[in-house]
């Protein structure tokens, strides 16, 4: 018996629309991340992007669990001496809180060229509009496990 291997070919992609209002981030980070990478699909290879386009909606009522608003400071370095600059999570949810997500989804993605062409599959969205109507997406149901 052969193994299926997927090409570029032969792959069919499709749009879907998930809403991520009242989930936990890293829970609906983690379920987008297996969507663009094409785990939910049958033929799903890990060398071929095969995964779909996802329209990511409602980034500004996702929830974190216990403390983390407070506690959790997200950081970057500008490559200068002192170039240390950090922000309180709870001020860049109410800034960018579309940002928050696509940095969460990107951790969760393979670091390499084909990681960084699936980010660019992914559409996020702070409210609850897109400008995607014309690839007619599906609505897909992340699952709540809490």
């Amino acid at each position: 018996m052969k193994t299926y291997m997927a090409n570029a070919q032969n792959l069919q992609k499709e749009w879907f629309v998930v809403d991520v209002a009242g989930m936990p981030a890293g829970r609906a980070a983690a379920q987008v991340a297996g969507i663009l990478r094409g785990k939910h699909k049958p033929t799903y290879t890990p060398h071929i992007d095969s995964g779909d386009f996802v329209i990511v909606l409602n980034t500004d009522r996702m929830v974190f669990t216990g403390k983390k608003l407070e506690q959790r400071f997200v950081r970057h370095h500008t490559l200068y001496p002192g170039g240390l600059k950090e922000v309180q999570l709870k001020k860049l949810m109410d800034e960018h809180s579309d940002r928050v997500f696509i940095k969460a989804v990107k951790g969760m993605l393979p670091k390499n060229p084909l990681g960084r062409a699936m980010v660019k599959k992914m559409h996020v969205y702070r409210g609850d509009k897109h400008e995607h109507a014309a690839q007619q997406p599906k609505p897909y149901a992340l699952v709540k496990r809490y």
